[in-house]
Formats: C-alpha cells, structure tokens, sequence
C-alpha cells in the first residue's frame, strides 16, 4: 500500500485543475461564434472601462484605440444606464500570413448601471487618442445636499 502524504492545497490544486477544465470547455463552445476571417467577437469586458464621479458628474472613459467614431454609438437608458455599442474592425492588410493575432475584432456591446440618476439631454462625450470620454451630468436630485441642523 502506498501512502500518500495529505496537504492542505490538494483540494485547492483539484479545484484549478475543474476551473481549468471549465474554461477550456466555455472557450471551445463560444469559440464557435466567430466570423469567417478567424476574428471572434470581443470579450463581454471590451471596452475597458473606469467611472468616476465628483459633486456634479459621472465620468466614464472607455479604451477603443484603432476605432472610427462612426463605429460607435453611446446611449443614456432610462437615466441610470449606459449602453456602449460599436465595431472594431479588422484592419485591411498586405497578403500574407498571420502569426499572431491577439487584438480583439468585431462586435461589442457594453451595458452598465450608474450610481446616479444623470440628465441624458446634456451628457457629452470626446474622442482623443483611442479614449472615449463621456461626462454624464447627475440630475438635481442626485447631486449631495448639505443640511443644516438646527439645536434646540
């Protein structure tokens, strides 16, 4: 009989190996969806985003080097959700053979819950070197308040 020396982080390891597994199995089946030039569509994380905000505003900005700002649409939904759409294509190139491809290409969409209620009719939004800014003013009734109290 062989004995085999128990260890605290075999559970662990047994648990790395199954997520390993699961993983493989969730990339091979939404590996299926592709397009025919070999591109798949972006991972739901793309476009990385950061939100802020100060005493007046949201602030989102969004990584989207390579992208045409026709390729995009920003929408404001019901006040408190921001939907971020759009296309990176792939780039017209030489003949030739790829030997690796690790930028994602194709379809998009981003949708996120704010913090903040935010007024959608004076929203703006930039576009500078591959970062899309978006300023989402907060509605009146968002924005803090200072009260004051009163002693007795």
């Amino acid at each position: 009989m062989l004995a085999t020396r128990w260890s605290p982080w075999n559970d662990w390891t047994e648990m790395q190996s199954q997520m390993g597994r699961l993983q493989n199995q969730m990339n091979s089946l939404f590996g299926r969806y592709g397009t025919a030039n070999g591109s798949s569509f972006a991972p739901r994380s793309y476009p990385a985003l950061n939100v802020w905000e100060n005493d007046e505003q949201l602030l989102v900005e969004a990584e989207l080097p390579g992208m045409e700002l026709s390729d995009m649409e920003i929408y404001v939904n019901g006040g408190n959700q921001l939907s971020l759409k759009g296309e990176r294509k792939v780039p017209s190139s030489e003949e030739g053979t790829w030997h690796r491809r690790e930028r994602g290409y194709g379809k998009f969409a981003r949708v996120i819950e704010l913090p903040h209620l935010v007024d959608p009719d004076k929203v703006q939004a930039s576009f500078k070197h591959g970062v899309l800014t978006i300023k989402l003013p907060k509605q009146e009734a968002s924005k803090p308040r200072k009260i004051q109290v009163k002693a007795e």
